[in-house]
């Protein structure tokens, strides 16, 4: 019988949770509710009166029970969350809230809390908090009005949208229907020390700079290819470069991020149209040392623009970007 295991776990969760206000236990009898006998000893869960999509299909065990409700009612740090405490469901802060959820969800976890199970975080008002990924990363609030939808959804997609993205073979079409180029940190996953670094050198160098190139990072060994378009290889990375859309140059060495200024004129250099003149045509007059000869050469062709969705598809975008 499984109301025997359900009460044990349910006493284990109580003692994980304590507080009344935040989780509750119910049983329903199914012979008295004349429920079909498919619905007999199934776990739903509910979330502020509404029957959520997932449902338990774990081991019918105490343990494996009270870890499941444990999973379900605590946020997950290794993720970006932003939480909303209101006092009611039908208000505009909620509303904004939802609709500005209903854009980011795909970037962000987002979960709300309404009346006595919020009231704790509700001391000045509605409240909505950013929780980064991180055990103990400080939180951070919200202050602007939760009735602007503009201001809420600008703050919270600064805060669900890193500076610096992952680029995978499932987000690599939707990156470049974005239709700006890619400066991309090519490391070994293993590698994360190259990619902190990467990520703090962009943030402090190259801020003003966003919106007109995306920050990017990829697996060395997932993107072979790429890395074998600017003669590379795993063992060369980490290796940093652009995509441009039509082709593809190299930063001279990651040794130089670190170079105040460096990783920017290379940025620079891209929207000016020196690195594809360089390529195209050896280097700039100015930059040439007396005695130099010019060698034109040509710079290897984009290798992400094959990840931008077909010619043939609908898209709002303007395909005919050019290069200066």
């Amino acid at each position: 019988c499984f109301n025997p295991i359900f009460e044990e776990a349910s006493n284990v969760v109580r003692e994980r949770f304590p507080d009344t206000s935040t989780l509750w236990l119910a049983r329903v009898d199914c012979d008295q509710h004349s429920i079909s006998d498919q619905q007999i000893s199934t776990l739903k869960l509910f979330r502020n009166g509404m029957m959520m999509k997932r449902e338990y299909r774990g081991q019918r065990s105490v343990v494996a029970i009270a870890d499941f409700i444990q999973e379900v009612n605590t946020v997950d740090r290794s993720k970006r969350n932003i939480i909303g405490y209101f006092e009611t469901k039908d208000s505009d802060n909620y509303h904004t809230f939802e609709k500005v959820a209903n854009i980011l969800r795909d970037d962000c976890t987002f979960l709300a809390a309404f009346g006595a199970v919020s009231e704790s975080e509700r001391i000045g008002g509605d409240n909505v908090i950013y929780k980064p990924v991180g055990e103990n990363v400080p939180d951070m609030i919200y202050l602007g009005s939760l009735t602007n939808f503009d201001l809420t959804y600008v703050w919270s997609q600064d805060k669900c949208v890193p500076l610096v993205r992952e680029i995978t073979f499932e987000n690599g079409e939707e990156l470049t229907e974005e239709g700006i180029p890619f400066l991309i940190l090519f490391h070994v996953k293993e590698d994360t020390e190259s990619l902190e670094q990467f990520q703090q050198e962009v943030a402090r160098q190259l801020i003003s700079e966003k919106g007109s190139i995306n920050f990017l990072h990829a697996d060395c060994d997932k993107f072979r290819h790429p890395l074998l378009h600017i003669q590379k290889t795993p063992a060369d990375c980490p290796v940093i470069a652009i995509d441009s859309f039509r082709h593809m140059y190299v930063f001279s060495d990651f040794k130089d991020l670190s170079i105040p200024g460096k990783i920017k004129q290379f940025v620079l250099d891209l929207h000016s149209g020196k690195l594809h003149r360089e390529f195209h045509h050896g280097p700039d007059p100015t930059d040439s040392t007396p005695g130099q000869v010019k060698v034109a050469s040509s710079p290897p062709e984009s290798s992400f623009q094959k990840l931008a969705p077909s010619e043939t598809r609908y898209t709002i975008l303007n395909r005919d970007r050019d290069e200066l």
